[in-house]
């Protein structure tokens, strides 16, 4: 190779992936910005992204306390979503009986309207910080067991003989081989459980809270400050993306093993 061709090659495909992803998120902004001035789009339909960023630098001070609220409230009901979820997920895929009686359960519990529950949550413990903590782990729950009980149900069979025939236990079969073997489904699931904390969060804060960007959202809409409406919207947005991406980075120490490179993965 030579010193000509070294500035392209350093130029990885991954890079051109991350600059095209820029690209593309900067250029949704501009064509926003661009169409609402060429139609003159009213700020009460729709704000400029200039405005919204406008309104989360005046109402920093304000906005700063519900954005706390909300990200340690989603971050709590996710815990206990992870930790039931993985409970869950390992009785139903380890055990053929549980899976008959407990799946079609949990399939129609997660059919209901979750912002149905919130009001019996309200009920039972009261407005503010529990009935949303529920929420989220009740939204974040249901893909995790669904993705850690698949892992577990596609493990290969030749492993388990391996352990059997070592004398392992159900237990360190499980421990051992099982787990490890549903690494890949179970960090997929995270990324898309922690988006529907969130989305509990918000839901539980706009019926049952007086703090969180979801309460927040609402004092906004019903004074029709459609822009600090709108920064609450981006800052749930960089939230979620931001704890997206650090489960990506998780995923990628922990499963790598499991993944293509992408040298491969790109033919």
């Amino acid at each position: 190779m030579s010193a000509q061709d070294e500035p392209e090659s350093r130029f990885s495909p991954r890079m051109r992936r991350r600059i095209a992803s820029v690209s593309v998120i900067v250029g949704f902004f501009v064509v926003w910005e661009v169409a609402c001035i060429l139609f003159h789009v009213k700020e009460i339909v729709l704000p400029r992204p200039t405005q919204v960023v406008g309104a989360l630098i005046t109402y920093a001070p304000a906005i700063w306390p519900h954005a706390i609220q909300t990200l340690s409230t989603t971050l709590a009901g996710f815990g206990l979503g992870i930790l039931a979820g993985v409970f869950l997920g390992a009785l139903i895929g380890s055990s053929r009986l549980a899976y008959d009686a407990g799946y079609p359960l949990l399939i129609g519990f997660s059919s209901i309207p979750k912002v149905a529950l919130v009001p019996i949550f309200v009920l039972w413990f009261g407005a503010g910080t529990v009935p949303a903590i529920l929420t989220a782990m009740i939204m974040s729950m249901f893909p995790i067991v669904v993705n850690v009980a698949a892992g577990l149900a596609t493990t290969e069979p030749e492993l388990e003989d391996v352990m059997r025939a070592w004398r392992a236990s159900k237990l360190d079969i499980l421990m051992n081989v099982g787990l490890p073997r549903t690494m890949p489904y179970f960090f997929a699931s995270l990324k898309v459980s922690v988006t529907l904390a969130f989305v509990g969060v918000v839901i539980a804060e706009t019926v049952a809270s007086n703090r969180g960007i979801g309460n927040l959202m609402m004092i906004a809409s019903s004074s029709f400050d459609v822009p600090l409406v709108f920064a609450g919207l981006l800052i749930l947005a960089v939230m979620g993306v931001s704890l997206y991406a650090i489960f990506s980075v998780i995923e990628g120490r922990v499963t790598g093993w499991a993944k293509r490179k992408d040298e491969l993965a790109l033919g």
